[in-house]
Formats: structure tokens, C-alpha cells, sequence
């Protein structure tokens, strides 16, 4: 038997051995996760065109740097541009000015807009300024006030930076479970971690698309452009969808149904613009549009076959706006390194 000052010295040290690396533990993580925070708190801001506070990691010239980065290979993609100055020039002022009624420090981005000579149903925007939209989504188009409300909407996307919004969410998640797993040793937040980064990636989210399309109505009225354009952009994808069976497609499994957008935007209409509707300074533009831009792209040769183009991009059938797996697919090119403050 052990002396009793032994029994006392052998519990103390065995009370030692088990509770100091449990604390030590605890403490570990602790100041992992505070490590964490300091990292992440800075990339909560307050966006000049939203007015809410977004988490983003990434500055304004980091987002213009991958957008430029992007866009050759978005461009050649989709079989380059237009071969009609004419009808480049008309997009690409229709898209300046608009990107003029932008808030804050955003009229001074390096807005770039290109017109696609695909026949794929699309528009898509990168972070940054970099905008896009086809031929195929602009001969489905009756007015130039739909046009507007097209790219009123990817310019939105812009403004409320919902790119660097979304990379910077898997990037923010991906940080906080890889610390948290060093601290605990374990293993399955990393797993979980890179299976919500590939959903992250996959669209923009319904609560963005609305967002844009709040933000297109507001470039495009400033502009004098009447609102109901956007909305008639809705219902010309309703009517598509119902053409097609309301099967699923791309652009449905990534934006709000079409018809639930209708309805959302006209009741933003009614209760914002409802001034607009009454006054004849807002404009459809129906002869500008049909004599600038429908005649012409009917001269054109036609444009490669959209099926191919989708497939070989491994993208399902095109509507407006499939951008929102495809932009997305190119940031991992990037490193993560050169994306960090």
C-alpha cells in the first residue's frame, strides 16, 4: 500500500496529465476560431447598391482582376462576338449607359459589355463588369426596353457583387472548418466543408436573382426605360418553358421560376414604378429595337449550333441564364492565393 502523501501526489498528477490537455485542447480551438474571425470580419461590408451588409472577402479590384482574367474564355466559348459592328456598338451604349445609373464608385468599374454570336439562350455577367448576352436570348427579344431589363439585371449582379458574394462564402466556410478541424483533429468538418464548397459554386442563389432583377428595374427606369419591359422578359421565358413541356432545364433549376418572377415583378412595378406606367418619357423602343437589332442579326449567317456549344461546355439546354454554373467553373482556375487580402 502507498503512503497516503503518495496516493495524494499520484491523483494530483494524474488530475494533471487528463485536465491541462483537455485545456490546452479547448484553448487551441478557442484561438483558432478568434483567428478566424480576425481573418473574416473585415470582408463584411455594407454594399452601395443593396444597402445590406455582405460577407466578402474579396476587394473591388480582385473581382475586376478575375473577371478580366475570365472573359477570353467565356468569349471563345461561346464563339467569339457578333460580326457586326453595328450591332456591337448598340449593346455595348445600350450597356454604358445603363452601368451610368450605377451607385456609388460602380460608374467607374471597367464595364465591358459583348454580344455573343451563339444562339444559346443567355446572359451572364462576371465580377467586375464583364457582361454578356447572345444572339439567341436578344432575337427573342421584341423591344428595347427588354434588352434593358436583360442587362439591367446582370449589371445588378455586378453592383451587388454577387460573385465575390458567393466565392466568398465557400472560401469563408472552407477557412473556418479546416481551422476548426486542425483544432479537433477531425475529419469529417473538412469533408463537409469541400461538399457545401460544390454546392456553393453550382448557382446564384433565388434571394440574388431577385435582388438583380429589384436592381435592373432601378438602372433601367432611371434610364427611362418603362419597368413592364423586364417583366415581359419573364413572360417570354414562361412561354418558352410551357413550349417546352415546363421541363427542367438549366436556367429553371437556377433562377426563380419564370412565372413566379412575373408575378414578383409586377407587383414591384405596382408598388415602386406605378408612376412609370402612367407616363409616356418611359420608353419600349419597339421600332428602334425591331430596325437596329432584329433586321440585322436576320442578315447574319447563322451561328453555331447551340447544342454543341452546351455540350461541350456539359451544360443541359440553354435558357437565360446558365451563367450561373458557368461563371462559376472558372475561379477555381484561380488561385486561391491571389484571391486573399
Amino acid at each position: 500500500m502507498l503512503p497516503v502523501w503518495d496516493c495524494k501526489e499520484a491523483c494530483i498528477a494524474l488530475e494533471y496529465s487528463l485536465v491541462v490537455p483537455l485545456v490546452m485542447s479547448i484553448l487551441k480551438q478557442w484561438w483558432v476560431c478568434a483567428s478566424v474571425l480576425i481573418v473574416l470580419l473585415p470582408g463584411c461590408i455594407k454594399n452601395e447598391a443593396t444597402g445590406r451588409t455582405q460577407f466578402n472577402v474579396l476587394s473591388s479590384s480582385q473581382e475586376v482582376e478575375m473577371g478580366l482574367a475570365a472573359k477570353p474564355q467565356m468569349v471563345q466559348e461561346f464563339q467569339g462576338s457578333v460580326a457586326d459592328p453595328v450591332l456591337n456598338a448598340y449593346v455595348v451604349d445600350l450597356g454604358m449607359k445603363l452601368s451610368k445609373m450605377t451607385e456609388g464608385e460602380n460608374p467607374k468599374l471597367p464595364w465591358s459589355f459583348t454580344f455573343l454570336n451563339s444562339e444559346v439562350v443567355n446572359a451572364f455577367a462576371l465580377p467586375g463588369g464583364q457582361v454578356f448576352i447572345t444572339r439567341g436570348l436578344a432575337k427573342r427579344l421584341t423591344n428595347e426596353a427588354q434588352l434593358a431589363g436583360v442587362i439591367g439585371h446582370e449589371i445588378g449582379h455586378v453592383t451587388a457583387r454577387h460573385g465575390g458574394e458567393r466565392i466568398s462564402k465557400q472560401l469563408g466556410f472552407e477557412v473556418v472548418v479546416k481551422g476548426l478541424g486542425a483544432g479537433t483533429g477531425s475529419a469529417e468538418l473538412e469533408q463537409l466543408s469541400g461538399q457545401v464548397a460544390q454546392l456553393a459554386q453550382l448557382s446564384y442563389s433565388r434571394d440574388q436573382e431577385s435582388e438583380s432583377d429589384s436592381l435592373g428595374l432601378r438602372y433601367m427606369t432611371r434610364l427611362n426605360y418603362n419597368p413592364i419591359g423586364q417583366q415581359q422578359v419573364m413572360q417570354i421565358f414562361a412561354k418558352m418553358q410551357a413550349d417546352a413541356g415546363g421541363t427542367a432545364n438549366e436556367w429553371t433549376a437556377t433562377h426563380p421560376d419564370p412565372g413566379c418572377r412575373v408575378k414578383r415583378v409586377g407587383e414591384e412595378i405596382a408598388k415602386r414604378y406605378a408612376a412609370t406606367q402612367r407616363d409616356p418619357k418611359y420608353k419600349l423602343n419597339e421600332a428602334e429595337y425591331r430596325s437596329t437589332m432584329l433586321a440585322r442579326l436576320a442578315l447574319l449567317p447563322p451561328a453555331p449550333d447551340a447544342e454543341s456549344v452546351l455540350a461541350r461546355r456539359g451544360v443541359g439546354s440553354g435558357l437565360w441564364c446558365s451563367h450561373c454554373r458557368v461563371d462559376s467553373e472558372n475561379w477555381p482556375a484561380t488561385p486561391l492565393a491571389a484571391v486573399s487580402r
